[in-house]
């Protein structure tokens, strides 16, 4: 893919949508906010009453942008229909500018798991999905080609996290994927599911999570409800993620890794693919890598050089993979070490 500007018009509305969107999440459900400290973090919540009980939901870190948000809940709540009638705006304008819209498969999927709460609660895209939203983020217009294509939606989280919070997803996740007509995907370990394919479509959701340990196992997300895969390396991608805009309805409020981590992450990510199949999907892991890697370097050089030498920081096996990827990608590492 050749990037492609898009225009200033497109970027300010792109940002503007963002904002709007994460100012909405803030304005809750009107219970009284209080702070909650776990570990060496504090944590945003509200009392929210449930029929007759009273729970908490959790409404962010605690940092100055949250400190703000909060400060105009009153107004937001107050003001919620006219900000949803500016984010039409916002995404009516953006789709006219030439930006990609969330496919109609894919858009109710991420709309159900934002409404209950999945990207609220530290769910982080990842993969191809990710990577396609970076066109806003980045202010590039994508072309549709094998690089940006996909079916799958893979969701990672935290472990940890995922039990800090002491919150969880609105409804469940498994009764709201058989909603939208999608089965469990059988998995070794009967009493965990962690994929869901949909019938009609054969669009595949899994959910991810970083492996601390020698094993790749499966293991709880508690805060949604779900049983994820854990994988070495996914750490260091969903660390500091990022909020993003679908273009799906008046938008929807998600969250994906920061663009020059997911780049360096594809690095890995292909050199670890073997054979068969995972031939295709470690081309393609190279191509977006490429692709951010020459993005990046014009416009956010130092986001990308923390990024790589961060990563490179990391041990042998890390170093391995990095360059085995670069070794076949000739332009993007001459690209890093020129940093």
């Amino acid at each position: 893919m050749i990037p492609i500007k898009l225009s200033t018009t497109a970027q300010n509305a792109y940002h503007d949508l963002v904002r709007s969107l994460y100012r909405t999440e803030f304005a809750g459900t009107g219970g009284p906010a209080f702070l909650e400290t776990r570990g060496t973090r504090r944590y945003w919540y509200e009392r929210q009453r449930v029929g007759s009980s009273v729970k908490k939901r959790y409404l962010g870190e605690d940092n100055a942008e949250t400190a703000a948000f909060l400060a105009e809940r009153d107004s937001l709540r107050q003001n919620a229909e006219e900000a949803r009638s500016h984010q039409s705006r916002l995404v009516r304008l953006l789709r006219a500018e030439g930006m990609t819209p969330t496919d109609t498969v894919s858009g109710p999927i991420l709309f159900a798991m934002a409404k209950l709460g999945v990207f609220r609660l530290g769910g982080t895209i990842v993969g191809t999905q990710a990577f396609r939203l970076y066109e806003g983020e980045l202010g590039l217009q994508f072309a549709f080609d094998q690089t940006t294509q996909t079916g799958d939606i893979d969701i990672a989280q935290f472990e940890t996290l995922s039990l800090a919070l002491g919150d969880q997803v609105e409804e469940s996740l498994a009764k709201t994927f058989q909603d939208l007509e999608f089965a469990p995907v059988p998995s070794l370990k009967k009493s965990a599911t962690w994929r869901w394919r949909q019938t009609k479509s054969d669009t595949l959701v899994e959910f991810l999570t970083p492996s601390f340990r020698p094993e790749e196992d499966i293991r709880p997300l508690p805060a949604l409800g779900v049983s994820a895969q854990s994988l070495h390396f996914l750490n260091y991608l969903i660390a500091e993620p990022i909020k993003a805009a679908a273009l799906y309805r008046s938008g929807v409020l998600v969250q994906i890794p920061r663009p020059e981590r997911y780049a360096i992450h594809k690095l890995i990510v292909a050199s670890r693919r073997q054979g068969g199949p995972d031939a295709i999907k470690s081309r393609k892991d190279r191509l977006q890598a490429d692709f951010l890697i020459r993005a990046l370097a014009i416009d956010r050089p130092e986001d990308l050089r923390d990024a790589y030498q961060d990563a490179l920081s990391r041990g042998t096996k890390w170093q391995e993979h990095i360059h085995a990827s670069l070794n076949l990608l000739a332009g993007a590492k001459k690209t890093l070490d020129n940093l």
